[in-house]
């Protein structure tokens, strides 16, 4: 019986490849669809007429007469203009609080030694373990006694601290050699410097995964700003939504409804495809020790 050449086995590990390539592929390409599929359904509902929608006993994959007049009238019967600019006021107000607040904490966790300094950081980690229903329920009976309600800084002060956003950070810090500190402190470098300028530049990707995080999490958020706020004045787009749906349109307007979202959702989209390499990068560095 012959032996099987070399160029035999390597054909055959050549095929393997192939095979497993071409189902690894086309598993993702099924997820991807299940995935995917909802933005579409969202996109497409979104130019379709009322009217059409309605008239659609057997939903459609395609439309052959879009229109935009949804998004119009996703401007008009709300201020959602309005609810834009509070969101983006709320962002950048929170996003900015809670670096200057997690930085110089994640470096006196990784760099400083101090009495009781793993004992304080394992308690801050605890809090992760408290069901964030318990912290809504304090925060809204601190923020109502302190008259706080229908406030950007109602809005804004129980969220600018981030208990996992800190450990991430000071995973980060301690990644970075104490001979480069000690090194800066001999050259009579302050701490405040050699943060600035050593640890957040090196650790500049974790420092853009957490901003861009912390900023979807504020665009996204729902529950807090529907407990806290009931005046207009300072609805933000998570809650501009619902006030569409029960004072703009009228339940039962859904194409209107889908263009509403459509404008809300298309700036983290945005976002997140300019900083996508950002995001994966700070998120494999916060994992890896060593």
């Amino acid at each position: 019986m012959q032996k099987p050449t070399f160029s035999h086995l390597e054909r055959a590990a050549k095929l393997r490849r192939t095979i497993l390539s071409t189902a690894v592929y086309l598993l993702l390409g099924i997820w991807a669809i299940f995935v995917l599929f909802p933005f579409y359904w969202m996109l497409l509902t979104s130019v379709k007429s009322y009217a059409s929608y309605n008239t659609e006993y057997i939903p459609r994959f395609f439309t052959l007469s879009p229109t935009l007049q949804n998004y119009t009238d996703a401007f008009s019967a709300v201020p959602l203009g309005q609810y834009f600019l509070n969101t983006l006021i709320f962002t950048v107000i929170t996003t900015a609080l809670m670096l200057v607040i997690i930085i110089p904490a994640a470096f006196a966790f990784a760099r400083l030694n101090f009495r009781g300094k793993n004992l304080l950081f394992t308690l801050i980690l605890a809090l992760m373990m408290i069901p964030s229903e318990l912290v809504v329920i304090t925060n809204f009976t601190t923020i109502t006694n302190l008259d706080l309600r229908n406030s950007f800084a109602g809005l804004i002060l129980p969220s600018v601290a981030s208990v996992f956003y800190l450990y991430l950070l000071r995973e980060n810090f301690a990644q970075i050699p104490d001979e480069l500190y000690y090194a800066a402190k001999v050259d009579g470098t302050s701490d405040f410097k050699y943060l600035c300028r050593v640890m957040i530049p090196i650790c500049r990707p974790t420092v853009v995964t957490i901003t861009i995080l912390k900023v979807i999490e504020c665009w996204n958020s729902y529950v807090w700003p529907r407990l806290i706020t009931d005046d207009q004045a300072y609805f933000l787009v998570s809650n501009g939504i619902q006030e569409i749906r029960e004072n703009g349109f009228g339940r039962e307007n859904i194409p209107a409804m889908m263009a509403a979202v459509v404008v809300i959702s298309l700036p983290l989209i945005v976002l997140f495809l300019i900083f996508r390499r950002q995001i994966m990068s700070g998120v494999a560095r916060g994992g890896t020790k060593g």
